[in-house]
């Protein structure tokens, strides 16, 4: 599971409103000049606002300006990428090939990668939105004695 610390800017009845903490360790990283999250911050992009849902009435444990730590599952991660670069370009490639083979003009071709690359798109957001409310593809609590219990719960079953 990927964690993050973060700071409870609202609270309301079913969720938390988190502030992710930005790293100060971002200029010693080895992968400081490929990485995403150093070029927004020298750009100075704000911060992120996560929600992040109950699993229960959970509103009196947490204040506002308290620290927490979220959590997402390394599957939704990895499938979450995979889908987000893989099917627009595999729509681009897809529609351009077949424009390929029934013209041999070169914009035809073109203009029909990039309608492949806006249906991929637009796949991505309405698979977004139709997901938007399922607790499985957004992030979570993480209380450290949940996850301890976790591990050895996991370290039995092996």
């Amino acid at each position: 599971m990927l964690k993050e610390t973060g700071r409870v800017i609202a609270i309301k009845e079913d969720s938390l409103w988190v502030e992710t903490i930005k790293r100060s360790t971002c200029g010693s990283c080895a992968a400081e000049k490929g990485c995403g999250q150093t070029l927004l911050q020298k750009i100075g992009a704000n911060p992120t606002y996560l929600r992040i849902p109950f699993e229960y009435d959970s509103t009196r444990r947490y204040h506002l300006n308290d620290s927490v730590t979220i959590g997402i599952p390394n599957d939704i991660i990895v499938k979450g990428s995979l889908f987000l670069y893989l099917l627009p370009l595999t729509f681009l490639l897809a529609l351009s090939g077949v424009a390929h083979t029934f013209s041999s003009k070169d914009f035809v071709s073109i203009l029909a990668g990039i309608m492949g690359f806006t249906i991929g798109c637009l796949l991505i957001r309405w698979h977004s939105y139709h997901y938007r409310n399922d607790k499985r593809h957004q992030a979570c609590l993480v209380e450290d004695d949940l996850v301890q219990d976790d591990l050895i719960q996991e370290i039995n079953v092996t």
